[in-house]
């Protein structure tokens, strides 16, 4: 089963910042029992708990200036196939998820092999707000405020090896928690992978947050891979295992449909998806659509990674 064109989005209606601020204070006086129905008469995602506020903040860059989606936008409309195939499943779902103990391991071609507690990834490095356009090769696209560091601070923990040219990440596989693991739309655990030196980039990020707050689970709970000039699909969620190798892992979704969906999978107006053009996007909560950007945009800071390369045969 291969992803589904998405409908036309409808504009939504925008979280005032005011009610966002005091979205845990109102989940407190709510008491534990009420906070579903409390949350949908307001309008707010559905999360298994309040969420954490990050204090101390502090800018990242190659930020940008368009307008944000607003976070009913960002956390209810999802791809998670872990936890249904349809955008509003995750939402509803992913309460199931347990983030609490969490351990990601390092492994493959490193010096220094280690598990990482979610708590010792959390003091690495100070977390930075960066404002990242996110494109989806559906066809829709936001502007996200993640909440992260450079995916490179985690990675030379470990010292990679000579022989490491990729690597690959590993989401979690527990069908217990998520429901959708027990049908066969993918070959399960979900794996995506990187070039050594696209990992290795300022721009690629492991974000633990968005709008200022850990993230919920639909949108990757405690950690995912944000990498703004690629299609969503390679922002891998809920990750547990990091592994360094010399020869290109194969993801998910090239697993599936390998015809459709690339290794490099970045945004490249000019490379069709096989059923339907990838010139143009919607932006969710826009009427009109707009031109696509190539890399999404980000092509003064990552073009180079990519000279001398066909685009269309390394799509």
């Amino acid at each position: 089963m291969l992803i589904k064109r998405a409908s036309d989005i409808a504009p939504s209606e925008i979280t005032s910042s005011a009610l966002f601020h005091r979205r845990r204070e109102f989940i407190k006086l709510a008491g534990l029992g009420s906070i579903a129905g409390a949350a949908g008469m307001l309008g707010l995602p559905h999360t298994a708990s309040a969420a954490t506020r990050f204090a101390d903040l502090r800018k990242g860059p190659y930020g940008t200036d368009e307008k944000l989606t607003p976070l009913k936008d960002v956390t209810t409309y999802n791809n998670f196939y872990e936890f249904g195939t349809d955008k509003a499943s995750p939402a509803q779902s992913a309460h199931t998820l347990k983030t609490r103990p969490w351990t990601v391991s390092i492994e493959g071609l490193v010096k220094t092999p280690r598990q990482f507690g979610i708590e010792d990834i959390l003091k690495l490095a100070p977390l930075e707000e960066r404002l990242y356009r996110m494109r989806c090769v559906e066809g829709w696209s936001m502007v996200i405020p993640w909440v992260g560091f450079p995916l490179a601070t985690l990675l030379k923990q470990v010292e990679p090896l000579g022989g490491a040219k990729y690597v690959e990440f590993t989401t979690l596989d527990d069908a217990r928690m998520m429901p959708g693991i027990r049908s066969s739309v993918l070959n399960w655990p979900y794996r995506e992978g990187l070039r050594l030196d696209e990992a290795m980039h300022p721009l690629t990020i492991m974000a633990v947050g968005l709008y200022g707050e850990e993230l919920p689970n639909q949108n990757g709970a405690p950690l995912r891979l944000v990498v703004p000039w690629k299609y969503g699909f390679k922002g891998i969620k809920s990750i547990v295992k990091i592994r360094f190798v010399t020869f290109e892992p194969e993801t998910a979704w090239m697993r599936a449909a390998p015809s459709e969906y690339g290794f490099y999978s970045n945004v490249n107006p000019q490379v069709d998806h096989p059923r339907w053009s990838q010139a143009s996007e919607r932006r969710i909560g826009d009427f009109l659509k707009r031109k696509t950007l190539m890399f999404n945009g980000y092509a003064d800071q990552v073009g180079q990674l990519y000279t001398g390369m066909d685009m269309k045969k390394y799509f």
